[in-house]
Formats: structure tokens, sequence, C-alpha cells
């Protein structure tokens, strides 16, 4: 696929990773539907995307009410005249250990809404996304490509039942849908980041960012343009499909 002049959709697109991913493609002449439920980020992302000379255009789409998602997806394909990519990146963290126990005393769980609000965004989100775009390229006849992101987290991680679940859940999801949409010439693939340097990483404390390094082989963390990048390797290898890429510099071995 040739990045410029694509239709690109882009959820959690208003900070880190996703802001990242639309400026990248935006240097390179994509047009971009925006996705955010954050409507300051979102303009922010706008903006730079406009001053890159790229169309753009924002969307406020909370990616797991199913009503949103489907209004928000017709309209985007209604003011641009069709989807050709979507790049599946909204996702949240609430993390926490299954259960505490003290003294033999359990003190502290997991709570229900900590587990759904996770599940939720991270992976009803992306199928309802996932579905909605592919319904559209469907019946253009045109075909295109859905990005998912998973995470380093899906082979499982302390503390992040939630997370770690809805990850895996979409590595799977990326298999399934690929083998399923190949008939219409939808190609579909993941990548799973691993310890990405974004806004809020930078701002851990220093012990903190010394643990995760020591964590990656290469030991440094890895770059949001090298996410993004591979977004754009992704579109314009037109034989990657099924697959979960792994970019973590070496840490999950």
């Amino acid at each position: 696929m040739q990045i410029a002049d694509s239709i690109v959709a882009i959820t959690g697109a208003g900070q880190g990773l996703g802001r990242a991913m639309a400026e990248y493609l935006a240097e390179r002449g994509a047009r971009l539907a925006l996705i955010d439920v954050n409507a300051e980020g979102l303009e922010e992302s706008v903006g730079a995307c406009k001053a890159l000379g790229a169309e753009a255009r924002s969307y406020m789409i909370n990616v797991a009410s199913e009503e949103e998602v489907d209004k928000g997806f017709a309209q985007i394909a209604a003011d641009f005249g069709g989807l050709q990519v979507l790049v599946n990146n909204a996702g949240i963290m609430r993390d926490g250990m299954l259960i505490k126990v003290k003294d033999g005393k359990l003190t502290d769980r997991m709570s229900l809404s900590q587990w759904q609000s996770v599940i939720d965004v991270n992976l009803t989100g992306v199928f309802l996304c996932g579905r909605a775009a592919a319904g559209i390229m469907a019946e253009s006849g045109k075909g295109g490509v859905i990005v998912n992101i998973s995470s380093l987290s899906r082979a499982g991680n302390m503390g992040q039942t939630n997370y770690s679940a809805s990850k895996a859940g979409v590595a799977a999801m990326t298999v399934s849908w690929a083998r399923e949409l190949a008939r219409y010439g939808v190609r579909v693939a993941a990548i799973a980041p691993g310890f990405i340097k974004t806004d809020m990483v930078a701002q851990m404390r220093p012990e903190i960012l010394e643990g995760l390094v020591k964590q990656v082989p290469l030991r440094r963390l890895g770059q949001q343009e090298e996410i993004a990048s591979t977004v754009s390797f992704i579109l314009e290898n037109d034989f990657v499909s099924g697959r979960v890429l792994d970019i973590d510099g070496g840490a999950r071995i």
C-alpha cells in the first residue's frame, strides 16, 4: 500500500504513541482521521499534522461505545470518501495485584472496575473499531489494512492481569481477522511494543527507569518513532498479515 493519500484512522491519537504515529504518517502524505476522548490533546495532534502539510480531522469517539464507534466511523468514511487504514492504538492501564495478603489476611484485590475498564477500552474497543473499519473496507471493494497495538505484556506481567489479558486478546484477534478478512483484500497485523520512551515513562523515577532498561538486552528504551516506522513498514509491505511484530529491543526472548 502506498501511504501518500491513504485515508488513515488512528485511535488514541491525542497523545503518546498515537500522536507520534499520526505525525510520522502525516510526513508521508497520509490523510488522517484522528480519534480520542481527550479534546485538547486531539486538537494538538491535528494541529501538528496540519503543520506538516497533511489533511487531518478530529473525532471525539469513545472506542468502548458501540453507538459512538459505528456513527463515528460512518462519519469518517463520509468526510474522507472512504477508509484504507485503521491503527487500533487506544488503550489504558489500571495496574494492580490480583490479591494482597498480609499476616495471612486478604487486604486488597483487583477490583472489578479495574478489570472491566481496561477490557472495555483495550479489547472491546479494538473489536468495535476493527469491526467498523473492516466493514467499510470490505464494502469499498478496495481492501485495506488494520494495525492493532498489542504489548510485550501479552505474555503475562506481574501486576497487570487486566492489561496482559487485554493485549493477549488483541494478538489473538489479529490472527483471526487476518484469516477472515483476506478474502476482502484486508490485511491485519499487530505491533507489540516493549518499553517505549513516552511522556509518561519519561516522568518515572530514575531508579524505576533504570530497572526497565535492565530488562532490555539493547540497554535502552525504544523511541516512539521506532513504533511509528513499524506501522509504516506494515502498510507498505503487502505480504505482511496475521503476525504480531515484537518491537522490544529483545526484552521478550
